[in-house]
């Protein structure tokens, strides 16, 4: 039945969601304190979380013990009543996880995919939620929603992956579909970075930052472009797909698209930083270990870091120069190999390079930022899926 403004019942489906938003972002709370910070007397509130626990949205947690006056009861959100799973994928492994609506992750699971063959994609993505879900002690049908994070981008008008060639088994034209019917819940695919950047939206440095750009420097250079508090995900799923920008320093590089490389990839990648230090005497297996050894190697080590951090200032400031965002926000293992004393150096450089003078922050999400982002993804469309059952018993 549709609800007219100002009306008794939307009103309270407004106070409701108030109130589990406070509950979700404060923790446990009082009547007396979910009043105070809802403006709602102690009768409207006392009635809010009694039409809450009993549509199973909220429960019991406890007292207020060791404060003065009598103990008052506190009251959470019910994680319990929803689930759902993330997934952040790579050619060598898919790393799964759980979590309960509020947010706890509360089952883990790792699926190694070394040499894998393009056959058996479907399976290998049921295998690493089942893992996940079993590891949590549930059933798969206990998940509300599934989000999983991709190198790459789903092209919208064909459903098809773009800008990821080396992510053997998902490049089949009706791929979706197939996940989709195999995991029986509603399913999501985004681009890891974008993903990354979702968690650094929610749960992270930009959560009061409407227009940003995240920076992920590890094996691959990739970007997630935020305007307005939304992602720009481009005509195709390749905004951000930065790895393919020419740049000063590179040779010119056609049919970018079938070498899956372009000119930041081809300065700023994880290859060209490991040729960098070996050049520089610094001797590492990784281009993320070779920026840690830099950092403990004064002379060569500095040169080393000055030097990457060029490469990322001269790809940034073409970025700015587009986008202009408020926060850049570096992340992937690479860059944040190189800390503080790296931010500092690509903070100096670009504002050498570009007018505009975003500040500079290392990721606050320093594990599994792709994992993290898929379920924070799955998480707000659950929310307001199962919020919206506040007031009606949820059987």
């Amino acid at each position: 039945m549709a609800t007219t403004p100002g009306t008794p019942r939307l009103l309270r489906a407004m106070n409701d969601r108030a109130a589990l938003d406070l509950l979700l972002s404060q923790g446990p709370l009082s009547r007396t304190t979910l009043g105070n910070l809802t403006g709602l007397s102690k009768p409207t509130a006392s009635q809010l979380l009694a039409r809450l626990e009993a549509a199973r949205l909220v429960r019991p947690s406890g007292t207020t013990a060791g404060r003065p006056g009598p103990n008052a009861q506190l009251y959470e959100i019910n994680g319990e009543i929803a689930y759902v799973g993330g997934l952040d994928v790579t050619p060598d492994r898919i790393r799964a996880a759980v979590a309960d609506l509020t947010g706890t992750v509360v089952g883990r699971y790792e699926l190694s995919t070394p040499g894998r063959s393009a056959k058996g994609t479907v399976e290998r993505v049921v295998k690493a939620i089942e893992g996940a879900v079993g590891a949590a002690g549930l059933s798969r049908e206990r998940l509300r929603r599934v989000s999983i994070g991709t190198p790459g981008g789903f092209d919208p008008t064909t459903g098809r992956l773009r800008y990821a060639t080396h992510l053997p088994g998902w490049h089949a034209p009706h791929l979706l579909d197939e996940l989709a019917s195999a995991i029986g819940v509603p399913l999501e695919v985004e681009n890891d970075v974008n993903l990354a950047a979702i968690a650094e939206q929610r749960v992270g440095h930009a959560r009061e930052h409407d227009n940003f750009v995240l920076l992920w420097g590890d094996e691959g250079i990739g970007a997630a472009i935020v305007i307005n508090g939304r992602l720009h995900r481009g005509a195709t799923g390749g905004a951000g797909e930065v790895a393919f920008l020419p740049l000063p320093g590179t040779p010119l590089i056609r049919d970018v698209g079938r070498n899956n490389a372009g000119g930041f990839q081809e300065l700023a990648g994880g290859e060209p930083v490991l040729e960098l230090a070996r050049e520089h005497g610094l001797e590492a297996r990784t281009a993320e270990a070779a920026i840690a050894v830099a950092l403990r190697t004064e002379g060569s080590g500095d040169a080393v870091l000055k030097e990457f951090a060029h490469r990322l200032a001269v790809g940034l400031a073409a970025i700015v120069a587009v986008v202009d965002p408020e926060l850049i926000v570096l992340a992937g293992g690479v860059i944040t190999a190189g800390g503080e004393r790296l931010r500092g150096l690509i903070q100096d450089e670009l504002a050498e390079l570009a007018v505009p003078r975003p500040q500079l922050m290392m990721t606050a999400i320093s594990e599994d930022p792709v994992l993290t982002g898929a379920l924070q993804s799955a998480l707000s469309t659950t929310r307001d899926e199962v919020f919206d059952t506040a007031g009606r018993p949820v059987s």
